[in-house]
């Protein structure tokens, strides 16, 4: 590979990570641990575990579109770093300021920009839209999961 697809490489990466360690700084924590959660709630474990590896495949399904499509559609690459900065916010909005409510908002314009996504790089390139349909999968029980999370809490729903 040429230099400038390791570069392009490590930006998706790069982007990848920022978007995640929202998720380490904004922390479950006791506040969590005291909610009524569902019976179908996954492990805790289970969340970086699955996180990391969508993440990964984000990230690769991000290079795949820049390999096809370089600088030349910015409004592409901006779909794809606004599904980032949504995904960034549903840490901050639910675990930091304790607001499931607007945290279900968000997840619910995460979902819809990655149909959005997956759309878009499917007309571009399909290999690229694939990687994105697990992390599409799983944005939607994160707001199944966030939807029951208010309707078992809801006097802790808005911080």
């Amino acid at each position: 590979m040429s230099p400038e697809m390791w570069i392009a490489v490590a930006v998706f990466v790069g982007l990848n990570f920022v978007a995640a360690s929202s998720g380490g700084m904004f922390k479950p924590g006791p506040w969590y641990a005291g909610l009524n959660k569902p019976s179908w709630t996954p492990p805790n474990w289970a969340f970086p575990v699955v996180w990391g590896l969508l993440f990964a495949l984000n990230a690769w399904a991000g290079w795949l579109i820049w390999e096809a499509i370089g600088m030349s559609r910015p409004d592409v690459l901006a779909l794809y770093v606004g599904s980032l900065i949504l995904n960034a916010g549903w840490s901050w909005l639910f675990f930091g300021i304790k607001r499931m409510d607007w945290a279900l908002i968000d997840v619910a314009l995460l979902w819809l920009s990655l149909v959005a996504v997956i759309a878009v790089f499917w007309s571009i390139r399909p290999a690229a839209a694939l990687p994105v349909l697990p992390y599409l999968l799983w944005v939607t029980i994160a707001a199944a999961l966030n939807r029951a999370m208010i309707r078992l809490n809801p006097g802790k729903a808005r911080g």
